[in-house]
């Protein structure tokens, strides 16, 4: 093989060799400005939430609204604890928040009812709501709360209406009137246990144990998301920007 042609082979062996390395290299920036792009998107989608579900005005315990609302949205749904759907739903979404949190009050009004009327409706999914107090320490009675409305089968009422009225972080609207304006309407029958059970070591240990276990998985803030079902192995975290990244997330976990 003459000089000139070994040079020839060497000079096109190099230029494929810099296009494979450039080619890597546009595909490593194409992927970074994706996931750029998905992170920016989320962090827009929370901006918007919380802009569209200002707290301004909540927090009254004379004036609870959305009681109807929430009654309609829940209908029909079987709720046991803080588990809402059909306790044999193959399919899991476990919703670590504070019900303090204005991103998770955006959340209940623009996220979940899309799936709550359709996957979890559907007796295909369940969702579980877990305490992770991060706003405050008024999130602990609120959260235990919580819990003892869901001893009474009123859990998730409790949780959505108290998203629905309120009030502005640590401000100290968090009463025990108001607590008990936001269980009597959430259909609570029986206030006397209700108040026995929220202020009872059972349920404030249990929002000290699922906040834990939140830090424990990793989770900095809320809401945060985790699925288990069929297609998972156990409970994984998952990235929730619109109603469409859950009911995806329910598909491929089922």
């Amino acid at each position: 093989m003459s000089n000139k042609v070994e040079r020839e082979r060497r000079r096109e062996e190099r230029i494929e060799a810099e296009a494979h390395v450039g080619g890597e290299e546009r595909r490593k920036k194409l992927l970074q400005a994706g996931a750029a792009a998905v992170f920016l998107a989320i962090v827009a989608v929370a901006a918007l939430i919380v802009v569209n579900s200002s707290s301004d005005g909540g927090g009254d315990a004379d004036n609870v609204k959305d009681t109807a609302l929430v009654d309609e949205q829940l209908s029909g749904i079987q709720q046991d604890g803080l588990v809402l759907g059909d306790p044999n739903a193959p399919v899991e979404v476990v919703e670590f928040g504070d019900l303090q949190c204005p991103v998770c009050k955006g959340y209940a009004e623009n996220v979940l009812p899309a799936v709550i009327e359709g996957a979890v409706a559907e007796g295909k999914a369940k969702i579980a709501f877990r305490n992770f107090v991060v706003i405050s320490a008024e999130s602990e009675p609120a959260g235990a709360a919580a819990l003892a409305a869901g001893a009474q089968g009123r859990g998730w009422n409790f949780v959505e209406l108290f998203y629905r009225n309120q009030g502005r972080e640590a401000s100290g609207y968090i009463t025990d009137q108001f607590l008990t304006a936001i269980a009597e309407n959430a259909g609570v029958e029986d206030i006397a246990q209700w108040n026995k059970d929220r202020k009872s070591a059972k349920f404030t240990g249990e929002v000290k144990k699922t906040t834990a276990e939140a830090q424990r998985l990793g989770y900095t803030g809320t809401p945060s998301f985790g699925i288990e079902g069929p297609g998972t192995n156990g409970l994984e975290v998952i990235e929730v920007a619109a109603p469409e990244d859950l009911v995806a997330a329910i598909e491929a976990a089922g």
